[in-house]
This record gives structure tokens, sequence and C-alpha cells, in this order.
């Protein structure tokens, strides 16, 4: 039985880690179908790269930094461990390479190529794992301090902070080293439109992500024994508050219509194994509201350039994931109980501090170092042309 229950939770992690990295392709088609043509093919090259630079970073670095586990051993040492152990591995780092494919929306149409795969190895190897390990595996003291000060500790089930938060919050940095596109904003303070390029790639994208991030949420009990059906209806309710809210408060807005959702399944994943589905709702739909409000804030008035918005989507999302599990997930408004208020809040501004301080250095020193944005000539003529030698249109009809 032993030998069976064992298979049987190895069988159900490599089935969530397939799960998410299917969503990789969404983070892919999410942002070819949000550049202009000319930056399609970058798109869907910086996603699956990034992952490459991911799995290394995480192998040698930041799964031992997180976990303390290393894989310097001899394959006869290795096939013998548990075949859990192995692939919860391959698991984990679909979350921790989910950063750099975050980050890459943000900074899309102007940022060069190999320095952000510096960027990206850097962020999965020491920063990322840096709050990992405190918030999912007891680094440091942190979560014990918090228990025993305010009576739980910091609670992030699937990763509203940890994974969504740190990395909408690592990408505003980015963003502002690099600076708005040309011809974004005019000298007069104007906003010149960059419409999506194809609200079809984009849909694709926005529902493979959908799709994928069940196996995100549920699967993030690890074993089958923990699974709970709470946790894929309660990302059910929250993905519908999320939609229902963005369509409305966008205008039909088919934009805001496609993120919506996924601004609800950030939000609920940090509670979504301790609150009511209708906790889940509302908690969606506020997250459907912050991104629309937030991302029409930050393009129009504060003139920031967050192409696919993923600091709203992500990093604002995620800070209220954290905080609404420490409200709904109390037994007084409907939840299973065991969290404390003060403890999300202290853990998702922890998170934020690490995330947004990492960013600011390493985009800071790559900058003044190698440089992070192309040429005038080479954003002018596209990130296709320009780093890949290719257009997303063989005849050469990009639109500029």
């Amino acid at each position: 039985m032993d030998a069976f229950r064992n298979g049987a939770d190895t069988l159900f992690i490599l089935l969530g880690a397939i799960m998410i990295l299917a969503m990789h392709a969404g983070f892919a088609f999410l942002e070819l179908g949000t550049v202009r043509k000319k930056n399609q093919v970058n798109a869907l090259v910086k996603i699956l790269v990034d992952f490459a630079v991911s799995t290394i970073a995480y192998f040698f670095v930041g799964y031992w930094l997180s976990y303390g586990v290393h894989f310097f051993s001899s394959a006869e040492t290795l096939a013998a461990k548990s075949g859990f152990e192995l692939v919860k591995f391959f698991f984990l780092l679909t979350f921790a390479a989910a950063i750099p494919a975050i980050i890459s929306g943000g900074i899309a149409e102007r940022a060069r190529f190999h320095p952000q795969l510096a960027a990206t190895a850097l962020l999965v190897g020491l920063v990322y794992p840096l709050f990992e390990g405190i918030a999912w595996n007891q680094r440091f003291g942190i979560q014990a301090w918090l228990e025993a000060s305010f009576g739980a500790p910091f609670h992030d089930f699937a990763g509203s902070v940890v994974v969504h938060a740190v990395g909408g919050w690592a990408a505003l940095p980015a963003v502002l080293l690099l600076g708005s596109r040309r011809g974004r904003y005019t000298k007069d303070g104007n906003v010149a439109a960059h419409p999506p390029s194809s609200i079809p790639f984009l849909a694709l994208g926005a529902w493979i992500l959908t799709v994928g991030w069940f196996g995100f949420n549920v699967m993030s009990a690890q074993t089958l024994d923990k699974m709970n059906g709470l946790v894929a209806v309660n990302s059910l309710m929250a993905m519908v508050g999320g939609t229902l809210i963005a369509v409305i408060l966008g205008k039909n807005d088919p934009g805001f219509a496609y993120n919506g959702p996924l601004a609800g399944l950030v939000a609920i994943c940090a509670g979504s194994d301790l609150m009511h589905p209708l906790a889940a709702l509302v908690t969606g739909g506020i997250a459907g509201a912050i991104f629309v409000w937030m991302f029409t804030l930050t393009q129009n008035r504060w003139k920031i350039d967050d192409v696919l918005g993923v600091w709203p989507l992500h990093g604002l999302c995620g800070v209220w994931g954290g905080i609404a599990v420490g409200l709904f997930g109390l037994k007084e408004l409907g939840g299973i109980g065991g969290v404390s208020l003060m403890s999300q809040l202290i853990g998702t501004a922890l998170g934020i501090t690490i995330a947004a301080a990492g960013g600011f250095l390493i985009y800071g020193v790559l900058k003044k170092t190698v440089g992070i944005r192309l040429d005038p000539e080479q954003e002018y003529e596209g990130a296709d042309l320009s780093v890949h030698k290719i257009s997303a249109t063989p005849e050469r009809e990009v639109s500029w």
C-alpha cells in the first residue's frame, strides 16, 4: 500500500507539473497577442528560453536555497530515491519559472534578449528562492516567529504572493528602468495607442493559463490525501468573479475580459484551501476591479508602460490575495480558520520587499554594465528582426 500510495502521489504531482508547464505556452501566446507584430517571434522565443535558463538556475542553486536539496550525487543514488522527491523538483520549478514569464510581459518590445536571460538566472537562482524558502520551508525562523506572535504563520497555499506578487513586484523596477516604448507617450503628454496585434492569440493564451491554473492550485496539495475539492471550486468562483467584474468595468474590452479571470485566479491562490466559495467569488471580483482600475491608471495617468499590465495583474492582485486570505480565511467570515491578518500583512510586505529590492538591484546593475534596452533603430525595426533575424510574417508585412 505504501508503494502504491507513493506511486499515486508521484503521478499526481507529475500531472500538476505538466499542467503548469503548459501554462508557459499561455504566457507566450498572451504576450504574442498583446505586442505588435514586429515583436511576436521574440515573445515566443523569450518564454521558452527563459524556462530553460530557469531550469538550470533552479537545479543548481535555487532549489537548494529553498529546500536544502541538491542533485550532486550519482544517477544510481538518485534512482534509488523516491520518484516523488525528484518529480517534486519539476513541479516547483514550474512555479519558479513563472517569475521571468511574468516579467517578460511587462518589459516586452524594448528589452534586450541576453541581459534578460542573465536577469532570469539571478532572479530564479537567488531572489525567488529566498522568499520561497521563508514562506514554504520555514527558512530563517520567520514563520515560527509569526505563529508565536500572531497565532498563525503566513499562509499562501498556491502562490498569490510567493509566485505572483514576487513576479509582479520584480517586474516593476525592470519596467521603470527600461522606460516606455518609443512613441507610446507623446511630448504633449498624450497616450499613443499600441493596440494588441491579435485578440485571438491573446484569448488563446488566457485560456491556456486558465485551464492550467487548476493544476497550479489544486495540485499544490502535492499529495492525493491532501487534495481538496474546495480548492477547485474556489478557483472556479474566483475566475468567474474576476471575469464578470472586468467585463463590466472594462466596458466589454476583450483585453480586460480575458485578463479578468487571470486576476481572479492570481488572487485566490493563497486562500483557495480555506475560503468559502462565496468569499472566493468576492475575492476574484475585487481582483478584476483592481486590474482594470490600476491598469488604466498606470498606463494613462502615471505613464508606466507595463505592456501586459503585469504589475497590476500579478503584483497588486497577488498582494490582494495574500491579504484576502487573512480576512476570508477566518471562521467569522466563513473560512476554515488558522490564519492571522497581521501575519498575512507582514508576510506579503516581506515578499514585496524582497522582490522589488532584488529587481532594482539586478536590473539596475545590468543597465549600468551591459545595458538592458534595444537601441532606437533596433526597437523601430522590432525585436523579431533585430534579435532573431526573422519576422512572424514571412512576407515582412510588419505593423509599425
